[in-house]
């Protein structure tokens, strides 16, 4: 039931997640959010809150942002209105211990909640502590100290991140984690994260983003940055089992542009036809460019409207790659 999830702010994403255009993510469940700098990750998560805002079915949930890396400096109020600025309660966890005992003492509560954290990365660990006491100590005293035995998160994710699913469950909370990419150090070159397995394994989604390219606009004869074009994979999919790519658009001064990213699905998928740089929308009996085309839809609050004609494309897509047989099993 649309109920029991959350958009994620995003159509296109939305769909990626469980091939309806208004369900993102399901109560209940733990999501991954793993990608490069400046790739969505933090202002997919808050678009999230400021969905289950106005969304009543989430009137009841309190809106926890544990902002470890203190890097979201962005106007809540702007970008996700006024309901997610009264609700949202910022804390700062420094361990990766300190994040599971914050979760804990909330599912003890029994209330539910939607809970970002921000990031995986910046977390230390109390072994990452004790050892760098120790370097410190033996710097002091001029004297050497065995190397580094790591920071301990993958073995603290494996014990304790399975304990917070259950309670997840039984108050309908959402856990969101997001997760920075790193470069492998392999001569095959690729991306990879931190954090262990676990981090994984126990997730309903994992979602990697990265910035395909910079969207410019040109004013006064110079190039300008307006923001990035990213592109988001369903990499793991619980809900529909499926491995899908999707992009959107994220502006500096706007933040996801949900209806931009599903005019150039449609036109993408050439659902829409170009002629002369004008699109033609038969279903909005529009003929113009992208921009007017936005500005059209917006103005008439024919946002519903698009996201069923996006949904009837998408789906058409999801019938023709389905393979054509006679179940195994009645």
């Amino acid at each position: 039931m649309v109920n029991d999830f959350v958009s994620t702010g995003s159509s296109m994403l939305n769909l990626a997640c469980t091939d309806n255009p208004d369900k993102g993510f399901a109560k209940g469940y733990y999501y991954l959010l793993v990608g490069t700098s400046q790739s969505g990750k933090t202002f997919l998560s808050l678009t999230c809150l400021a969905e289950a805002a106005r969304n009543p079915n989430f009137q009841d949930y309190q809106f926890i942002h544990d902002d470890v890396e203190r890097g979201a400096l962005m106007d809540i109020r702007k970008f996700f209105g006024k309901a997610v600025k009264e609700r949202l309660k910022v804390v700062h966890s420094h361990t990766i211990e300190e994040f599971y005992y914050r979760l804990d003492n909330l599912d003890k509560k029994g209330k539910p909640f939607i809970y970002i954290l921000d990031s995986m990365d910046a977390l230390t660990s109390q072994a990452e502590l004790k050892k760098f006491g120790q370097q410190k100590k033996a710097f002091k005293e001029e004297r050497e100290t065995p190397g580094s035995y790591g920071d301990g998160k993958a073995k603290i994710n494996s014990q304790n991140l399975r304990c917070v699913i259950n309670p997840l469950q039984e108050t309908g909370s959402i856990l969101i984690i997001i997760n920075q990419t790193r470069d492998k150090l392999t001569g095959f070159g690729g991306k990879s994260r931190s954090g262990g397995n676990a981090l994984q394994f126990y997730a309903c989604l994992e979602i990697w983003s990265n910035v395909k390219k910079p969207i410019i606009k040109v004013y006064k004869g110079k190039p300008r940055a307006q923001g990035v074009l990213c592109t988001l994979r369903v990499k793991k999919n619980r809900i529909k089992g499926k491995d899908r790519t999707i992009e959107i658009p994220i502006y500096y001064s706007y933040g996801l542009d949900d209806v931009g990213s599903c005019i150039d699905y449609l036109t993408g998928e050439k659902h829409w036809k170009k002629r002369s740089g004008n699109i033609i929308a038969p279903e909005f009996d529009f003929v113009g460019k992208r921009n007017q085309l936005i500005h059209h839809i917006s103005k008439n609050n024919m946002e519903k409207d698009l996201g069923v004609v996006v949904m009837d494309v998408w789906q058409e897509i999801e019938r023709a790659v389905d393979l054509k047989r006679k179940p195994r099993y009645d």
